[in-house]
């Protein structure tokens, strides 16, 4: 059993990268994929880059390449939903691409025009087993729903509560909802795991160079938690 493991963001990994037991690296598509083990299970990690089309050609790679059998993707999002705050975890049961627009031919917004789906469906093994790794604090909290994705960094306040109303969605990013296609089209199990940075629709704010420690020790120690049950 192989597990990829996809961040954006070389910070996203870091902590990660120095715990595994590290084997080789190759390079792909400008892409560095780094093998290994942890609690003596097989993995790839790899920093994808950020947007759809680099998540894509990633999760695309792993899986031809690598053979990986599950994919877990973490990173920091955008909070949407109106109880989630900076800190706290949202757990992807299902993604959905918000800036993907057909509606001119019928479509509902997010729909990708003649797939069989609208939204793409973490796989519930994955999403259990991420829900029982997030040991809730009394400073943070962890979420399971819907994360919505596209090319587009969201910071007005209209366009996000746009999101919430339109999807019902608790956090936007970049990256899940195209990993979640690939896997989709190719019937691999995956998941998408985000802390969340800030949400205008309720006002919370942190700073980035704050953030960030916080996004990649819950992330790392949710993974870490994952592979150890």
């Amino acid at each position: 059993m192989t597990v990829g493991i996809i961040g954006a963001m070389d910070e996203e990994l870091e902590l990660l990268l120095k715990e595994m037991e590290k084997q080789e690296s190759q390079v792909k598509a400008n892409m560095t994929f780094n093998l290994g083990k942890l609690y003596n299970k097989n993995l790839v990690v790899v920093r994808c880059g950020i947007g759809k089309v680099n998540a894509a050609v990633c999760t695309q790679i792993l899986i031809d390449d690598f053979n990986v059998d599950k994919v877990i993707n973490v990173g920091i999002a955008g909070g949407i939903g109106q109880n989630v705050y900076p800190g706290d975890v949202v757990i992807a049961d299902n993604l959905v691409q918000h800036d993907m627009d057909a509606s001119a031919f019928g479509d509902p917004v997010g729909q990708v025009p003649r797939l069989d789906t609208f939204e793409f469906k973490c796989d519930n093994a994955l999403v259990s087993s991420a829900k029982r790794a997030f040991v809730t604090t009394s400073d943070h909290k962890s979420f399971v729903g819907r994360i919505v994705t596209g090319d587009q960094f969201i910071s007005n306040t209209s366009k996000i509560k746009w999101l919430n109303e339109k999807f019902d969605a608790l956090a936007c990013e970049m990256e899940g909802g195209s990993i979640a296609q690939v896997c989709y089209l190719n019937n691999i199990p995956f998941v998408v795991i985000r802390s969340i940075s800030d949400n205008a629709n309720n006002g919370a704010h942190m700073e980035y160079e704050k953030f960030a420690p916080i996004a990649i020790k819950n992330s790392t120690q949710i993974l870490k938690n994952m592979l150890c049950s």
